[in-house]
């Protein structure tokens, strides 16, 4: 690849640090909320209702307030069902963010970031048979390993490499989903982390090779 796939000793840009960070303060809110000094333990929940993903509100539900069946395809990947949650996320976000910043820019790489996640919302929709509120940021981050793939073949391929290194990184991500959906006895979105992924992988698509060019074909 022409840039280093994950590179943890690079400065994260600032939208990176700027979504990280919301998530953050999201998450500490509701830790907080839940000590004596604050001591409001539905905080929490009532973010939930407000802004996790709802598939029966793309149905015959009553949404909390007008919009609310649009914006909770965004304001879902925000909220985290615990700080290690969040943590896990925010972490593999940052490691494979510089790549997708340095070919889109930061105004690019947060309408990828949004549209990975309205992706990954639109396949949880489509796929899902349980109806149960979705939520994370994983949709967004499967987006990042979905561009970084295609990127790393794209480029691959242009020099004669050869196309395993990309190829085992995605098997690994779908064994990875196997195995935690199977730990977590299903209660995973793995819907979210697929669409995420092509959707991902079609915005890459889009771009030229040239690192730090936004043209387009």
């Amino acid at each position: 690849m022409s840039e280093p796939f994950l590179n943890p000793a690079a400065r994260p840009a600032p939208i990176v640090l700027a979504i990280v960070g919301l998530c953050a303060l999201f998450e500490i809110a509701f830790t907080l909320a839940d000590t004596p000094l604050i001591d409001f333990p539905t905080l929490r929940n009532m973010a939930l209702v407000y802004g996790a993903f709802w598939p029966g509100l793309l149905q015959d539900w009553q949404p909390v307030f007008p919009g609310q069946p649009l914006t909770m395809f965004v304001s879902y990947a925000f909220l985290h069902g615990s700080f290690l949650h969040m943590l896990f996320n925010m972490l593999i976000l940052m490691a494979l963010a510089r790549q997708a910043v340095v070919r889109l820019g930061q105004g690019g790489f947060l309408l990828a970031y949004v549209l990975c996640s309205i992706g990954g919302a639109g396949a949880y929709y489509l796929l899902s048979t349980t109806g149960a509120p979705m939520l994370g940021a994983s949709g967004a981050v499967f987006g990042l390993f979905g561009m970084q793939i295609f990127w790393d073949i794209q480029a691959r391929r242009a020099r004669g490499l050869p196309l395993d290194p990309p190829i085992r990184l995605a098997i690994g991500l779908v064994v990875m989903n196997v195995l935690l959906w199977a730990l977590v006895a299903g209660m995973l979105a793995w819907q979210a982390h697929l669409g995420g992924f092509v959707t991902g992988a079609a915005l890459a698509a889009t771009v030229t090779p040239t690192l730090g060019h936004r043209h387009r074909r």
